[in-house]
């Protein structure tokens, strides 16, 4: 099983991208970054560093299928019913870089639309493993990666708070023959920390 939505970058050519004005200004990462409404309610795991192969910042409906969807006419349907407003993705490593922690929110139209697209998202896989989260669908899976030819262990949790849904999951992967188990303490936390966030900031 792989972790939820962890999709693969996409990258395109430009041969058919109409010409900027030479006297407009180009944004930067930074800045486009800073005008997220969402950033500020992300709550990241205490120590975790930066991940330099793996983007952060905010994402629109195709943004967000060309960088990161595994299903991406499904995924498309869901945000586009779900009338998707806003989008912000992290990803950051633990300090001996074997595990990669991801969260994306979702602001949406409503939150009945918020919890269509949570369980729209939750489906799309089989979890038959969950854990205790309170007020959230976790599951953990650990399994062999005939892709890396590695073992990996996935802890993940989806929460919805108003028209806000949230995905966290923590992924580590060891050498054919090591035993390893996900992370469920760390999403649990997370999810309660992630919780109580944007519980806070929608009253």
């Amino acid at each position: 099983m792989t972790a939820l939505l962890l999709g693969v970058t996409g990258c395109g050519s430009d041969a058919g991208a109409a010409v900027r004005p030479a006297d407009t200004p180009v944004p930067s990462a930074a800045v486009i970054e800073q005008k997220s409404t969402l950033a500020g309610l992300i709550a990241l795991p205490r120590g975790y560093v930066a991940d330099p192969k793996h983007s952060t910042g905010p994402f629109g409906t195709e943004s967000y299928i060309a960088n990161f969807s595994a299903e991406p006419a499904l995924d498309r349907a869901l945000l586009l019913n779900a009338g998707l407003t806003e989008g912000y993705r992290a990803s950051r490593l633990s300090p001996d870089k074997k595990k990669r922690y991801v969260i994306q929110l979702f602001k949406v139209a409503t939150p009945a639309k918020a919890k269509i697209l949570q369980d729209g998202f939750w489906s799309q896989e089989p979890r038959n493993h969950p854990f205790r989260v309170p007020g959230a669908l976790s599951n953990a899976h650990a399994s062999y990666d005939a892709g890396t030819e590695k073992n990996e262990a996935i802890a993940e949790a989806s929460i919805v708070v108003g028209s806000l849904v949230a995905l966290l999951s923590v992924r580590q992967s060891a050498p054919l023959g090591t035993s390893i188990r996900p992370d469920t303490a760390l999403i649990a936390d997370l999810a309660v920390r992630q919780r109580a966030r944007l519980t806070s900031n929608s009253s």
